[in-house]
């Protein structure tokens, strides 16, 4: 796990590196986008329409950053846009940085594709995180990846209600619990490991075309009009994180998140779109 720990961070370091160097050199051929791995693939959908517009060009993803490297990275003039999961601290925002939320998409409790029950509850999650249920009706173990303690999503989940805090402690509590360092891990390794459980978001598993099985909460359905009609409480908020002084393919991309087509494809991607 240190080791795992310590790769992401020089990662992270090689490609910051890498990026802010040439960043000026392109900013008016290519756009760089880097952030929280669950919108990153609605971004490549958006960045394929857009590269045939009026005005658009090549989009280039930057991986594995996270909302925090990809805050750092803008902040840095490494990349073009930053997608967090988050709003930037004070201190990140003391470099100039513009924030805007476009889209929220349910966060949303996953399953192992053969995993029999379609429901869960408060209750149920605290059961599985305590491993007071460890296994499902037809008898196969329950098997919960973890992410990090500071990870947006476990945070929005601990917020539910203290005792399902509390069962989330306990889990990381217990020795052997698999830990995933992205979203990209996490989905992965839930559509893997036969019985597994876990968290992610719509947008995701509809754009990464993820075989996982997506469980009501609490009896409804996670879908964007149960979340715009405030039915369905869990919810992951994206925010697009740039330099004040934009380049021009960069305004031209946030442009094209507002424009009809634009909106459309995110709807279509799993989000509630909120930007105007």
């Amino acid at each position: 796990m240190i080791f795992k720990k310590t790769f992401k961070k020089y990662f992270f370091v090689i490609i910051l590196s890498g990026l802010s160097l040439p960043a000026v050199a392109f900013a008016e051929d290519c756009l760089t986008i880097a952030g929280t791995g669950s919108a990153m693939m609605s971004m490549k959908i958006l960045g394929q329409a857009f590269e045939k517009s009026p005005g658009g060009v090549k989009l280039k993803i930057i991986p594995s950053l996270g909302s925090t490297g990809g805050i750092k990275a803008v902040s840095q003039k490494a990349i073009d846009i930053a997608i967090s999961s988050r709003i930037p601290t004070g201190k990140e925002r003391e470099s100039g940085l513009s924030v805007t939320e476009y889209a929220r998409s349910p966060l949303i409790f996953i399953a192992h594709r053969d995993v029999t029950v379609s429901n869960v509850t408060s209750a149920d999650i605290v059961k599985i995180y305590k491993g007071e249920r460890a296994a499902w009706p037809d008898g196969r173990r329950i098997r919960v990846p973890l992410r990090q303690r500071n990870e947006t999503d476990i945070r929005i989940v601990k917020m539910i209600s203290p005792e399902i805090s509390q069962a989330i402690d306990a889990a990381f509590s217990r020795p052997g619990m698999l830990i995933a360092l992205t979203d990209q891990d996490n989905a992965g390794m839930i559509e893997k490991t036969p019985g597994a459980f876990g968290i992610s978001t719509l947008t995701q598993v509809i754009t990464e075309k993820r075989q996982v099985k997506v469980l009501s909460y609490n009896g409804v359905t996670p879908s964007v009009k149960n979340l715009a009609s405030g039915s369905y409480p869990l919810v992951r908020i994206f925010f697009t994180v740039t330099q004040k002084d934009l380049s021009l393919p960069a305004r031209n991309f946030l442009a094209f998140m507002r424009s009809v087509q634009g909106r459309k494809m995110l709807e279509a991607a799993g989000n509630f779109v909120v930007i105007r």
